[in-house]
């Protein structure tokens, strides 16, 4: 045996002889902390480390929250914010061969993929950049000196659920850590009563890829996102029965403690700590949560602001309150997804029908969400996020009704807060908006730069599974885009 391997004996051997000799006994001095702060408890206790205590960045940062607006399925770029008369001009016209080839699409073969399909929204420059807005998106016009216009996205796969994963894990393989779980387990949290991370929905089902999306991967599960429903409990089964006391509820939390504990002893294992937490994030919960999701005390004002007109409706307008109230509230990473945004053309997908369907969802309560991030002085600490996980094609597709095709050579996204450079359109893309002219940026750009405003160093930020190190950024050549950054 090696003097490191040695050392490591000698350390499991001590460790082990205290819990299993000391005759206080581990329950006596570990459990109780949570009761005790409920005044429920009458022993002294011993806590255990809490993952998600705020942590030292690696240097200093310019946010400590994030926002992401998450545009499931694509929203086309081409009908919201990239203004091509070229591409009106030529519509129905092959689109030119250098464009192409080489190139592969979700759903279009060699034999109709050139025709461009021009758009048929109004559009107008706003605000001292002279940014480009669609008439679909009239409040977002408005806030246009607030955000940073980024039209050279660029990722890698065509397909949503990989895609999806792309851009929220950086990897399109399951079991990555997701983007939230990254930022959770760098920094920790400031809120003690919440989750780190937690994720909002809205639309009529879920984004495609599921809970992998929000999931922590190789990290402990106390970093994965944790998803609260806008009806009923926040938390399934979070409520107490209610023939259930409270001193009741503290045998039972303790007997659980007790049981983790000892077994967290003989093995050493860390999810078993993660275990432990989450039964007392869920004690605290139960009354942190209810108070979070009941809106009923905002003011008219601020509903208005919102577009609510029902405090009890579930919409993606009451997610973006929810996500304010989130972060107000020191939780470190909220996302919200909203789905259906993916416009081919055909009975439920017709871009010039359901693509203003959504961008009434969506429009209003974005530009409120920056808003009133700004005039509670949370915006210069929270970034908010607008994007999907790829763009739409200028070529339209051969359907039943108009509709545009998966791109991902470039797409829109934009970033409001947290040092970002406000008033900007970054990135130009050529006359038909198919791809970068200047300035392109890759998603592993997009994350390495998120990181950097938070304080973490993408290349230190990293965690080793398997004998491999694992990042955010992979292995990739990624750079913080510092052009984005004030």
């Amino acid at each position: 045996m090696n003097a490191m391997n040695l050392d490591h004996a000698l350390r499991d051997l001590t460790r082990r002889h205290f819990f299993s000799r000391c005759s206080m006994g581990v329950g006596s001095i570990a459990l109780g902390s949570l009761m005790a702060e409920r005044g429920l408890a009458a022993t002294p206790s011993l806590k255990l480390k809490n993952p998600l205590e705020p942590k030292k960045t690696h240097f200093p940062a310019k946010a400590k929250n994030v926002i992401f607006l998450f545009m499931a399925g694509g929203p086309s770029q081409l009908d919201l914010f990239e203004h091509k008369p070229k591409l009106t001009e030529l519509n129905g016209q092959p689109i030119p061969d250098s464009y192409t080839a080489g190139k592969r699409f979700a759903f279009m073969d060699s034999s109709h993929r050139r025709n461009l399909l021009g758009s048929k929204r109004a559009f107008k420059q706003h605000g001292g950049n002279g940014a480009w807005v669609s008439d679909l998106l009239p409040w977002t016009a408005g806030i246009v000196d607030e955000i940073s216009l980024v039209t050279t996205c660029k990722t890698e796969l065509f397909n949503h659920a990989p895609a999806k994963l792309f851009m929220n894990a950086g990897s399109g393989l399951f079991g990555r850590p997701s983007m939230g779980s990254w930022i959770t387990y760098g920094l920790g949290s400031e809120c003690a009563d919440l989750p780190g991370f937690v994720v909002l929905q809205s639309g009529p089902r879920g984004p495609r890829g599921g809970a992998v999306l929000w999931g922590s991967g190789m990290l402990p599960t106390t970093y994965q996102g944790v998803p609260l429903r806008n009806q009923g409990d926040p938390i399934v089964n979070l409520s107490t029965p209610p023939s259930i006391t409270d001193p009741q509820q503290r045998q039972l939390v303790d007997a659980v403690r007790d049981l983790n504990l000892k077994r967290l002893v003989e093995t050493g294992d860390d999810e078993i700590s993660t275990r432990i937490n989450a039964y007392e994030m869920a004690y605290r919960m139960q009354t942190s949560a209810p108070e979070l999701m009941d809106i009923s005390g905002e003011s008219r004002a601020t509903l208005d602001l919102y577009g609510i007109k029902d405090a009890k409706e579930t919409t993606f307008a009451r997610n973006c309150l929810l996500a304010r109230r989130l972060v107000e509230r020191g939780v470190r990473f909220v996302q919200l997804y909203d789905t259906n945004w993916d416009h081919h053309g055909g009975p439920t997908e017709n871009l010039e029908k359901h693509l203003p369907e959504k961008c009434r969802d969506i429009d209003r309560p974005s530009a409120a969400l920056v808003r009133d991030l700004k005039q509670r002085g949370l915006l210069k600490d929270t970034i908010v996020i607008w994007g999907g996980e790829f763009g739409r094609t200028p070529m339209g597709e051969v359907r039943e009704s108009t509709g545009r095709n998966h791109h991902i050579d470039a797409f829109t996204m934009w970033f409001a807060g947290g040092g970002f450079k406000a008033g900007q359109v970054y990135g130009q893309t050529d006359e038909f908006g198919f791809g970068a002219v200047e300035n392109p940026v890759h998603v592993h750009d997009l994350h390495a730069t998120l990181l950097h405003q938070l304080g973490l160093d993408h290349e230190r930020l990293s965690v080793k599974s398997q004998g491999l190190d694992f990042r955010l950024t992979g292995v990739s050549h990624a750079g913080v885009v510092k052009g984005l950054l004030t």
